[in-house]
């Protein structure tokens, strides 16, 4: 089994959907590594997007097929994220609501302000359009499973904050 970028297992995919008759059926399973991006402090693996919100289970696009960027226009996207030790994302913030959820070490959120939180294993963080940034401070690599749905942007004395992307 071929190992991911970070040196974390694999991670199992499974698809469910409707056979001919309209009874649940298994449509695919595989398994895959993460992979390095290019900035190289974090690797991804994308599982799975929508092509609007809500979704459409009466498509049979295979999800991970979309070109998808960090997040997908009026879909949603599910993707696992392995940062690195020692490693930390740009500052950034997107239009989408994301639920984050550690699956593996642990995680230290900041926010524009310099506030900071440590996530731990099995927490989960609702980011709701902040501008935040993650950091691995451990010395082991901390995996996270992100779910981003695409949001209006948050509106502030009655004009909205603009996205900030990384490159």
């Amino acid at each position: 089994m071929e190992t991911s970028d970070s040196g974390l297992p694999p991670v199992q995919r499974v698809v469910t959907g409707h056979d001919e008759n309209g009874r649940a059926t298994f449509k695919s399973e595989d398994v895959s590594p993460t992979r390095m991006i290019p900035g190289g402090d974090a690797a991804f693996l994308l599982l799975w997007t929508t092509a609007t919100v809500p979704a459409d289970n009466n498509d049979e696009t295979d999800g991970r097929e979309r070109d998808a960027g960090l997040t997908l226009n009026q879909g949603s996207v599910i993707r696992i994220v392995d940062m690195l030790p020692g490693k930390e994302s740009p500052m950034h913030r997107t239009n989408s609501i994301d639920y984050g959820i550690v699956m593996k070490g642990e995680i230290e959120l900041e926010l524009e302000d310099g506030r900071k939180k440590m996530i731990r294993e099995g927490g989960i963080v609702i980011q709701r359009g902040t501008n935040h940034l993650w950091r691995n401070i451990s010395d082991k690599p901390c995996r996270i499973a992100f779910v981003l749905i695409e949001a209006p942007a948050y509106v502030h004395d009655g004009q909205p904050l603009p996205e900030h992307k990384p490159d």
